[in-house]
């Protein structure tokens, strides 16, 4: 369906990119001495097996400057309006192209250094390989920011008690885990919450686990902030 997460497919159908350009590149973004940066909209950089996107996707969007020392360390400075909406993804997305049944274990570590003003939340975005199931993982949120779908109710699951959301975005089912407290570093049983949902709920079932994301849905920042990625890293087997 698509050959490359410079977008989220949420965005696909929505015609947003035009208006995301034009206001991109509106401010200077602060220097970065690191071994990558870009304010490009759609910049990608890859270095070990991940690949890094700037993502700035949505509509309304100000400037924002990715910039990496590896897939491990990275961060990006946003300057998007105080209005709604999400304007931004940027994330490090590692492949994994394998069923369910056939993986032993997934999981994720990460350490974080975000902003306490703002708009946002701080997130895994989890793909099927035919893009028809995300499942989003908030790890922590700041500001006016929701979980598409309804609430399911709570579980305890891959390490961390969660609110389970179900929805759609018009294009694919969502499930959105909320933790319920938030947490700037944490290691995440990513194959034990993929089991449940299609164990235990039968949302779906020996799906192609595909993109395994993570990063920051941004939905205003203005004046510019500062999300620093100190650690991240995926594992599976």
């Amino acid at each position: 369906m698509r050959t490359a997460l410079r977008k989220k497919p949420r965005m696909l159908l929505l015609g947003l990119a035009a208006s995301a350009a034009a206001a991109v590149g509106l401010a200077a973004a602060p220097a970065y001495a690191a071994a990558w940066s870009s304010s490009d909209q759609w910049a990608t950089w890859s270095n070990g097996g991940y690949t890094l996107y700037n993502d700035v996707w949505g509509s309304g969007a100000g400037p924002q400057t990715i910039w990496a020392n590896s897939y491990s360390n990275w961060g990006v400075w946003a300057n998007h309006p105080n209005t709604g909406g999400v304007k931004s993804y940027p994330n490090a997305t590692r492949y994994v192209g394998k069923k369910l049944s056939a993986l032993h274990s997934v999981s994720s570590s990460f350490d974080v250094t975000v902003p306490s003003s703002g708009a946002y939340e701080t997130a895994y975005d989890i793909w099927d390989t035919g893009n028809a199931y995300e499942i989003m993982l908030w790890m922590n949120r700041t500001g006016a920011v929701g979980p598409l779908g309804t609430s399911q109710g709570n579980v305890t699951v891959g390490g961390s008690t969660w609110t389970v959301y179900r929805g759609s975005n018009g294009a694919n089912a969502v499930y959105s885990f909320v933790r319920s407290s938030n947490t700037s570093s944490s290691t995440v049983d990513v194959l034990a919450v993929l089991n449940w949902i299609k164990n235990t709920k039968k949302w779906f079932g020996d799906i192609t686990l595909g993109n395994v994301q993570f990063g920051y849905e941004i939905t205003s920042s203005s004046g510019g902030l500062d999300f620093t990625t100190n650690s991240f890293s995926v594992s599976s087997s």
